[in-house]
């Protein structure tokens, strides 16, 4: 941007290396034949590009706006030598390659009038509409007078918050940058590093999850060119090799990812799929990755090939065909067709080994798809123009990534942390660390809805994303219908259940920091604790909780357990139970404690008494594997009923206490009770109760879940143990 302008009179900075330049978009291509008394009409190449995507668009609105910025550049000159038109030219017909509508080129040629000419806002409003100039400001740099240091960080701001309107704008800046690093090579060695490692953390990845990847691989080949020239060089040196082999005599038999290319050709037509079969080159930095993964390159390393057919259907078909005429590498498969990536990529990714035993990588995907893969939300053309509306319009709020693609979930958590983080410096930090997260996942809330988190996520992050603030009073979590520490790395697919205090005394430890990925968890850990630096802290992650729930002075009056005490581990007498033997002592099992109406049998123990266990108690099993006899059992008419229960739980202050009002209640009587030293916040209370009517022990497992903190109440199926 204005960075590039300089006075007429100004001296040229000599380039400091050769301009790399990949993708043949240089002067003479762009501009034509130039002509000494004026400056040519390049407009005309960007009408040929954008007319190629919309035959039918108004190229009217496209040369007044080309009018202006000529006009207003006039005199302008880049650090290049070049007129100052020709980088808006050069970023306009970018986007027009790339299928961008009309209003986004319109705003594309004025990107840089406001910043760097004496146009208004108020004139761009006036001459070419609100969106036009929505466009514009979103972004126009802030000024350094005003802003200083701060001025680089805020101008990201305001550029994603303007996005999350209109995802146009970040549009217009991948394709401004990605101009400006075409043309870095007039910068101080020193400056293009600067500049080279912000593409590399900010605009990269935005260019990513924005689906660009048109944009995105040839701006990681620049960076890669600036930032590590030496395997830069060797890089391009093995790609120059391999195509000099290919374009040598013989080239079919010496590469053999064109003879797979062949090869595949004839099986799909054979089998009747139209379809196109493209050897697609790998870039620079895609090679490098490839050769650090492997160490060395094989011939098909270089490139990939792309089938492209005319219908999803065709997708499979192509993929079936080629599975079964090629030996396929499993382990390479992906299906981003059914499950697309959060960024709006679709595609089918197999490999399969060809004739000599070369492995080829083939991408197979409709043409849809292939352009939605290249230009991301750019080739949604003007994702505002529903029903007749062709301004910007707030996104409604998704559970899904991919429900509104012009609000992507990323997005909109970007923009609700970013308001947490006034701080320009913490702001730029976290900016770059969230985007340094370069996978997401999805995971289901149990009331159906649906969390979009990066990938290595926790518990933790789960808990703010939903919650927010809320998330401070979090206790536990149940993941996929088991109990989770906080801590727990969460997986795509899984389903998570955040289980919160009822009240509010308690807060983040510090030690949720460890496992928080997200900025907003960790700036909404990092806030409460700064506010609180004496305050109580909530269960810690992962590891055994500082507070022990159910201690003497947090109960209230009424029967009280003795927690140290054991359960009773000896058989005890039921008068209750009839055994098929007649004048044998009858006593039922302490490790899973049978009572009315339960399915029962009875083993004959030393002593010749026989204890009586349920049919799904373990002990069963281990009787009848060593051969021991099992002993018929009945019932009598006998109500009374004494049963063990375990109580699992999240640790809480007076949670012993409501757990046995809850038993009082159902007027049993506590014989014994045993409760667990805490472990990962998670609580274990046995109790030995007598019932005085075996009918009622469904109403009292009943009333003990429903006891806040308890996640589960069942009956003893080993005996408990002795604290």
């Amino acid at each position: 941007m204005s960075a590039e302008a300089t006075s007429p009179g100004a001296p040229i900075r000599r380039r400091g290396r050769p301009r790399i330049d990949l993708r043949r978009l240089g002067r003479v291509a762009l501009l034509g034949p130039v002509s000494r008394d004026r400056l040519p009409d390049a407009i005309g190449h960007v009408a040929e590009a954008h007319r190629a995507h919309y035959p039918d668009a108004d190229l009217s609105i496209l040369r007044r706006a080309y009018v202006l910025a000529e006009s207003s550049h006039r005199g302008q000159m880049r650090k290049s030598g070049e007129p100052y038109i020709t980088h808006p030219l050069a970023v306009t017909l970018i986007l027009a390659q790339l299928g961008a509508e009309t209003t986004t080129l319109t705003a594309s040629l004025l990107h840089d009038t406001v910043e760097d000419t004496d146009v208004t806002l108020d004139q761009v409003r006036d001459q070419f509409g609100r969106e036009v100039c929505y466009l514009v400001d979103g972004v126009t740099k802030l000024e350094k007078v005003d802003y200083g240091a701060a001025a680089e960080p805020e101008t990201f701001r305001k550029m994603l918050v303007a996005t999350g309107d209109d995802v146009r704008v970040m549009s217009i800046k991948l394709a401004d940058r990605l101009h400006n690093m075409r043309t870095l090579g007039v910068m101080r060695p020193e400056k293009q590093a600067r500049i080279a490692k912000v593409t590399r953390d900010v605009l990269i990845p935005l260019a990513e999850r924005l689906g660009v990847q048109a944009l995105k691989t040839e701006l990681e080949d620049l960076v890669f060119a600036i930032l590590h020239p030496e395997e830069y060089e060797r890089t391009r040196a093995l790609i120059d090799a391999a195509a000099a082999r290919s374009e040598g005599s013989g080239a079919a038999r010496q590469d053999p990812l064109a003879a797979i290319a062949e090869s595949v050709t004839t099986v799909l037509r054979e089998a009747g799929i139209p379809a196109e079969v493209l050897i697609r080159p790998r870039h620079f930095v895609s090679v490098h990755r490839v050769g650090v993964k492997r160490g060395e390159l094989r011939g098909t390393d270089f490139g990939r090939l792309l089938v492209l057919v005319g219908e999803d259907a065709d997708c499979y078909a192509v993929l079936g065909e080629l599975h079964t005429c090629f030996t396929p590498v499993i382990s390479e498969f992906k299906d981003f067709i059914a499950a697309p990536k959060f960024n709006l990529y679709q595609s089918l990714h197999t490999a399969v080994v060809g004739e000599d035993g070369a492995v080829a990588e083939v991408l197979i995907r409709t043409h849809r798809m292939h352009k939605v893969a290249e230009a991301g939300v750019i080739a949604l053309g003007n994702p505002y123009a529903a029903d007749g509306n062709t301004g910007p319009q707030p996104a409604e709020p998704a559970d899904g990534e991919r429900a509104d693609p012009t609000r992507p979930g990323w997005l909109s958590r970007l923009l609700e942390w970013q308001q947490s983080a006034p701080d320009p410096d913490t702001f730029w930090t976290t900016l770059r660390a969230d985007l340094a997260q370069d996978r997401e996942i999805t995971v289901f809330r149990t009331d159906g809805g649906t969390l979009g988190l990066p990938a290595g996520a926790s518990c933790v992050d789960a808990a703010y994303t939903q919650y927010g603030d809320e998330a401070h009073n979090c206790i536990g979590a149940r993941v996929n219908g088991r109990l989770a520490t906080l801590g727990t790395v969460l997986s795509d697919g899984d389903t998570v259940q955040l289980l919160l205090a009822e009240d509010a005394a308690s807060g983040p430890s510090p030690d949720w920091l460890d496992h928080a990925r997200t900025p907003a968890a960790r700036i909404a850990i990092t806030g409460w604790l700064d506010a609180h630096p004496e305050g109580t802290h909530g269960p810690h992650v992962g590891r055994p909780a500082g507070t022990g729930p159910g201690r003497p002075g947090h109960a209230r009056p009424g029967p009280q357990p003795q927690p140290q005490q054991s359960t009773g581990s000896g058989p005890v007498t039921a008068a209750s139970a009839v055994v098929d033997r007649p004048d044998a002592p009858v006593r039922l099992a302490g490790c899973c404690t049978p009572v009315p109406p339960d399915a029962v049998t009875g083993f004959v123990v030393r002593g010749g008494a026989v204890t009586v266990h349920r049919l799904e108690c373990p002990a069963v099993t281990r009787m009848r594997s060593v051969g021991r006899t099992p002993v018929g059992v009945s019932w009598t008419d006998a109500t009374e009923c004494r049963v063990t229960l375990v109580a699992e739980s999240f640790g809480r202050p007076r949670l012993l206490a409501d757990l046995t009002e809850a038993i009082a209640t159902a007027d049993a009587a506590i014989i014994s009770a045993t409760v667990e030293p805490p472990s990962e916040q998670r609580v274990r209370h046995t109790y030995t109760l007598q019932l005085p009517d075996a009918a009622g022990l469904p109403a009292l497992m009943r009333a003990m879940r429903e006891v806040p903190g308890v996640y589960d109440v069942s009956r003893a199926k080993h005996r408990a143990a002795t604290v």
